[in-house]
């Protein structure tokens, strides 16, 4: 093999390598917090006793789950401005990939309400609590603890499907590195350096879900 190899042209550019990934970072972690709350309320939706709903709330879950996650982007980029709803290719990310997450961290929260034992509920109800008051003390903490790790597994596959948003030209860190390969023609050292960054940050966000996951649940654990 008489293959050179030149990694000092992606260490000269690593700084923007850094600013793609500090983009990956921001967007994934808007796109986590935001997907929660769509996953939740549409859990309840699915849940209501309005058909209307619940119907609606099914067929969002569908159509998002039975669908390619880059046609979504392009979707959401390409097609919105069509009714007049422009976006910045950030922001055109950022929204693809809360309805994706959303959709998933759904159908995540839902098993994690029906996981709640039914004595819970029926004790909860003998109390007087309303519908709000049951969800929020007696159902959503054991729920949130039985799909935590699944809920960070999903919170991490957004994170590395975020690079299909580089077809739209959101700076992340997937679009960096292309413009990159396109500049110096050096493709194997750069995506073998953003390789390693996207594992870094995968590693990264594992550790901070696992800090979480202890701290969120050492009383619940105690008690």
């Amino acid at each position: 093999m008489d293959y050179v190899f030149q990694f000092g042209v992606v260490w000269r550019d690593f700084p923007a390598l850094l600013l793609g990934a500090w983009l990956t970072v921001r967007l994934s972690a808007l796109a986590m917090g935001l997907g929660l709350i769509v996953g939740v309320a549409t859990a309840l939706a699915a849940a209501s006793r309005w058909r209307a709903l619940c119907a609606l709330a099914r067929v969002y879950v569908e159509a998002i789950r039975n669908t390619p996650f880059l046609v979504q982007v392009l979707f959401v980029y390409l097609g919105l401005p069509s009714i007049g709803l422009r976006l910045r290719p950030d922001q055109a990310a950022l929204l693809a990939m809360v309805i994706n997450l959303g959709a998933y961290a759904t159908e995540i929260v839902r098993a994690g309400i029906k996981a709640v034992p039914a004595g819970q509920l029926e004790a909860g109800t003998a109390l007087g609590l309303s519908s709000w008051q049951l969800f929020r003390h007696v159902v959503w903490l054991p729920a949130l603890r039985a799909i935590f790790p699944a809920l960070g597994s999903q919170f991490i596959l957004i994170m590395l499907a975020s690079s299909v948003v580089s077809v739209i030209s959101a700076e992340e860190l997937t679009a960096v590195a292309d413009t990159l390969v396109a500049r110096h023609f050096r493709s194997f050292e750069v995506y073998l350096v953003v390789t390693g960054m996207y594992l870094v940050m995968c590693l990264a966000f594992q550790a901070a879900f696992a800090a979480i996951h202890r701290t969120l649940f050492a009383r619940w654990r105690a008690v």
